[in-house]
């Protein structure tokens, strides 16, 4: 998960003639660059993983990603001036040279087709990924987590707190 992610600037998903010898000592060793004689990009996984999030919350009926653990930590994040939820929290990438392979935690709204919306997630995150790296996007595994429910988000502050008998 450490691998950044690289694409050719000139030629997308190709080495340019006569390079691959010398994109080997131009970036990480763990990832060969592809080179031009124009350069190279370099896509670290956080930037994938952070697109990922972001396109499926844009996906209505998607109430949060993240697991349990994660979902408490940002709720006391949330509770903190000044800081905001990770736009990676319940994202995971895998990127390599041309591929990615990302997997979703994530909590829907109660009452909506989680076979539809997985597929309109992974469609989502498919797009916004090929489009904004050029990488292909290899699968999308969705894990669905949870179920918000709309009354759960009182907890109890619209009920009588006063004494139930006189």
């Amino acid at each position: 998960m450490t691998n950044p992610a690289t694409t050719n600037t000139a030629v997308p998903s190709t080495f340019a003639a006569g390079d691959a010898d010398k994109s080997a000592t131009s970036a990480p060793e763990s990832s060969p660059a592809q080179a031009s004689g124009q350069g190279s990009t370099t896509i670290a996984d956080v930037v994938v993983q952070k697109i990922a999030g972001l396109a499926a919350r844009e996906v209505p009926g998607v109430y949060e990603l993240g697991g349990g653990a994660a979902r408490a930590f940002g709720a006391v994040k949330g509770r903190i001036p000044g800081a905001s939820a990770s736009a990676g929290q319940g994202v995971s990438v895998e990127v390599g040279q041309k591929q990615a392979a990302v997997d979703l935690q994530i909590l829907v709204e109660y009452g909506v087709s989680i076979p539809e919306l997985a597929k309109d997630v992974r469609n989502n995150v498919i797009d916004s990924v090929e489009q904004m790296t050029g990488l292909e996007v290899v699968e999308v595994n969705i894990n669905v987590n949870d179920v918000h429910i709309a009354a759960d988000d009182s907890d109890g502050d619209d009920q009588d707190t006063g004494d139930r008998v006189q």
